[in-house]
């Protein structure tokens, strides 16, 4: 039998099988269903119908099932219970779920949200896979609808409508500095900041768009070196008066372990959202809810805390 024929079949005869089955009786199993002895009845005639079978004889007050009926019934138990866990409501256990989830993740996300987030995750989640594909903020209802990413954690560029969306927090942009820097003991001026050289950090999120457009009306900073990791700029950091551009969240991240200073900007820079993001999909899914609640926690702690933990405010 084809798919579409079985769908136009009526399967809830099948529950009333088992029910009959279980109870050996047509009242009994029209309590059981709220139905009405005779509607129970009509019930009984339609599987009987439908299976080619008596499927039950009747033996005192009770129905006998039917060689065929049993056999319906045993190949019936294990789908049926399948569509009953299905259907009743269930607390997720993160550390049962062996799920796997894709989430497009910028290089900011990469370098400073999900290595705080990680230990937790896999903390509550031990047996979940995790995969990190780049964002493509042109092509990211395409990643997130067709391309079978669960969720994308970025400074939303454009419109992100039908997607769902959650604000994470603001991020902000410092500075930072060898302690060999001419300026490492000073406060930085707008002057100096234009007059030294720069290495900027490139998160892929336009932050450097949104520094030019800060500067608008000034000359451009000398930049020497512009990199997607801080590697580069770390090798030569003290060997010229660098000054490097970077997210506030990778400043508190990395001077620290690497012995540099960090410094507010001279110029008024406004921060930007950062943002969760899921295709509707995935709305009503108990592990994706409780992944993206975990990030919301993990990442909107980091970012809402990190520059206060600084001093920088």
């Amino acid at each position: 039998m084809e798919l579409e024929e079985v769908y136009r079949r009526d399967l809830n005869l099948f529950v009333a099988l088992q029910v009959l089955i279980e109870e050996g009786s047509v009242s009994r199993s029209a309590v059981r269903l709220n139905l009405s002895q005779s509607a129970m009845s009509r019930v009984l005639g339609r599987l009987r119908e439908l299976l080619d079978d008596p499927l039950f004889i009747r033996q005192g007050q009770n129905l006998q099932p039917t060689q065929r009926a049993i056999e319906i019934s045993m190949a019936l138990n294990d789908p049926l219970e399948s569509l009953r866990i299905l259907l009743s409501p269930t607390n997720f256990d993160p550390k049962l779920c062996k799920q796997h989830f894709s989430i497009a993740t910028t290089d900011y996300a990469m370098q400073t949200i999900l290595p705080y987030a990680l230990p937790r995750i896999y903390e509550e989640a031990p047996n979940i896979s995790l995969e990190f594909p780049p964002l493509q903020h042109e092509q990211m209802f395409k990643q997130l609808s067709i391309e079978g990413c669960d969720m994308a954690i970025c400074r939303p560029t454009q419109q992100v409508e039908p997607l769902q969306q959650e604000k994470l927090g603001l991020v902000s942009v410092f500075c930072m500095l060898s302690k060999s820097h001419p300026l490492a003991d000073k406060e930085i001026t707008l002057e100096d900041y234009l007059a030294y050289p720069h290495a900027l950090i490139a998160i892929s999120d336009g932050v450097k768009a949104l520094i030019d457009d800060a500067l608008s009306g000034h000359p451009a900073p000398k930049t020497v070196l512009r990199a997607y990791h801080l590697e580069a700029a770390l090798a030569i950091v003290d060997k010229m008066p660098l000054i490097i551009t970077v997210p506030a969240d990778l400043a508190y991240l990395v001077a620290e372990k690497h012995n540099l200073i960090v410094k507010p900007l001279p110029f008024e820079f406004k921060p930007f959202e950062y943002s969760l993001i899921w295709h509707a999909r995935c709305q009503h899914s108990a592990p994706h809810n409780w992944l993206r609640n975990l990030l919301k926690e993990q990442c909107g702690r980091l970012i809402d805390k990190r520059v206060q933990d600084m001093g920088l405010v």
